[in-house]
């Protein structure tokens, strides 16, 4: 270990430039995110924190400047591991000593990461950085890179772009074989493999329809539909809606794909065409909501979870036609929908996981399967597939089978047009329009796999977050003690009832989840467990009575 290109005045006089407020974060699943003008501190300390994780690794790494689905005034950071995926957990402490550390232990907390880590810091530090449409992020771009800068590491700067663009060129960049490391290598892999897959499942339709109304979010992924529009406007008609980047206060504003979920209703300017294909992205383009209206002007949602059943189905019978011996899974969290796992269980006979909320939990159980698809029901997924996979792939291609060659040749141009580093909206678009297209569907067809049971989300404002703990991936509570045992005695008085709760990564509040056979039960379950949080765990401000 070498520490002979430390400069710590250097580092120093960033950390005088940029003071820490009194108040702390915690790095969490989103980086660091909160109201942009708290952050300046915080992006020049994660350059140099990243810089050293560049150091250890001796590869790249990505920062991201976005605050995805939060209003315009928001702002966030987060750091992309060589491979694409999430910082790895043990550097979420050190990221945040560093973030929330004074002047006088700067330096010793800075020592200690290198020398638990044994990291040569004679090794130039080399990284990628992008950002999304606010107003801020240029700004916080730039004085990242002055933290990188400290330790004299180098930037390339992606510029504005989606999440997933950054976290695709930083894989490529440190693994060639993947793709082309550069925002139009991005592109074409991805829609030269959707060209091609479209092209065998070219048919005849009578229930698809290739016309989708998109609604951008008013941020980067309305850039990117724009784009994308002009190159496969043959295959599907996009009507661009909330693709206004230049109002900063429109991002996220009463549209997107996290307003689509929690609100249950349309986002302003997409029409209420019966029976159309509506589609949201959030704000920096990794997470995607699919939706119609019905002729008795319903809303109808089709969610994370439905967007994994619908993958697992399609490779399901991919796999079984190429005859491949592979494993398939699903990686869930608490929020999945019971029905549907239910559904991919009983009837798909799928592998289902549960784990934490949080991405980097499901990516990284994802990777145990050969085929490992996981998606939150927030819109946030994606596939991963093993090398084992891409090897058995390669064989079956020179089958002399036709059949299993063409099925071996359909996943293999799949597999392509699925970006596996991270949630990707696009790249989830194009996969669920390639299989509604090869099975003729429209949304509605595609909705009746299973009934969804109905849900109620709540939170409950607490004095301390921390004294709410969970098991069995935040499905059981364990204390305060007395707790479950009440909330499982309220859940048996509901048919089909279901509920947890847990607390908040970020803020003391602890969020409620409840189902029920009726819209009108789940909403008293979830009322009741909240009261109930309210009264064992400390809650403050009003008690609840009525949800947001």
């Amino acid at each position: 270990m070498s520490d002979q290109r430390l400069n710590f005045s250097k580092i120093l006089a960033g950390f005088k430039k940029y003071p820490k407020p009194n108040r702390d974060l915690e790095y969490g699943t989103a980086g660091f995110r909160t109201k942009a003008d708290l952050l300046d501190h915080v992006v020049f300390r994660v350059g140099v924190v990243a810089c050293l994780r560049s150091m250890q690794k001796k590869k790249a790494i990505g920062l991201m400047i976005t605050a995805s689905h939060n209003i315009h005034s928001d702002n966030g950071v987060k750091i992309v591991d060589p491979l694409g995926d999430m910082l790895e957990q043990s550097w979420e402490k050190f990221v945040t000593d560093v973030v929330n550390s004074g002047e006088d232990s700067f330096e010793e907390k800075i020592m200690s990461i290198i020398r638990s880590n044994e990291i040569d810091t004679s090794i130039d530090g080399c990284l990628f950085l992008g950002w999304d449409t606010r107003p801020s992020s240029e700004h916080l771009a730039s004085i990242a890179c002055e933290g990188v800068s400290s330790l004299n590491g180098t930037v390339t700067k992606i510029g504005l772009c989606t999440t997933p663009v950054l976290h695709y060129v930083v894989r490529c960049h440190n693994d060639p074989a993947y793709g082309k490391a550069s925002v139009d290598g991005y592109y074409d892999k991805l829609l030269t493999s959707f060209e091609k897959l479209w092209a065998k499942f070219d048919h005849i339709k009578k229930c698809y329809s290739p016309h989708i109304y998109f609604d951008g979010a008013n941020g980067v992924g309305a850039i990117t539909m724009e784009y994308v529009s002009g190159k496969i406007g043959d295959k599907i008609e996009i009507d661009l809606h909330n693709d206004d980047i230049k109002t900063p206060d429109k991002l996220n504003h009463c549209c997107g794909a996290d307003f689509v979920k929690t609100q249950q209703k349309l986002p302003l300017s997409i029409p209420a065409k019966p029976c159309a294909r509506l589609v949201s992205f959030d704000g920096d383009a990794d997470r995607i909501m699919y939706y119609f209206v019905d002729p008795e002007n319903q809303f109808h949602l089709l969610d994370g979870d439905r967007m994994a059943t619908l993958i697992a189905m399609f490779l399901r019978q991919i796999i079984q036609e190429a005859e491949l011996d592979v494993s398939l899974g699903i990686v869930q969290t608490a929020y999945a929908n019971g029905s549907s796992t239910k559904f991919i269980t009983e009837t798909l006979k799928v592998d289902v996981s549960c784990v934490k909320t949080g991405v980097k939990y499901l990516h990284h159980e994802a990777l145990k399967y050969d085929i490992g698809i996981y998606f939150e029901a927030n819109g946030h997924g994606t596939v991963i597939f093993s090398q084992r996979l891409k090897d058995e792939i390669k064989l079956k291609l020179v089958s002399d089978n036709e059949k299993i060659t063409s099925a071996a040749t359909t996943l293999s141009l799949f597999v392509d047009m699925v970006n596996e580093t991270v949630g990707d909206a696009l790249s989830d678009l194009l996969i669920v329009e390639t299989i509604l297209h090869a099975k003729d569907w429209d949304l509605s067809e595609w909705e009746k796999l299973y009934d969804v049971l109905p849900y109620q989300m709540a939170k409950v404002t607490v004095k301390n977050r921390n004294a709410i703990t969970t098991t069995d991936a935040e499905r059981r509570c364990v204390t305060p003690v007395e707790l479950q045992p009440k909330i499982d005695e309220m859940v048996s008085s509901f048919k089909f009832g279901r509920a947890f709760v847990r607390p908040s990564g970020t803020e003391d509040i602890v969020r409620v989840y409840a189902e029920a056979v009726t819209q009108a039960e789940a909403n008293e379950l979830a009322l009741r467990i909240s009261i109930l949080v309210y009264d064992l765990a400390g809650g403050i401000g009003e008690r609840p009575s009525l949800f947001d």
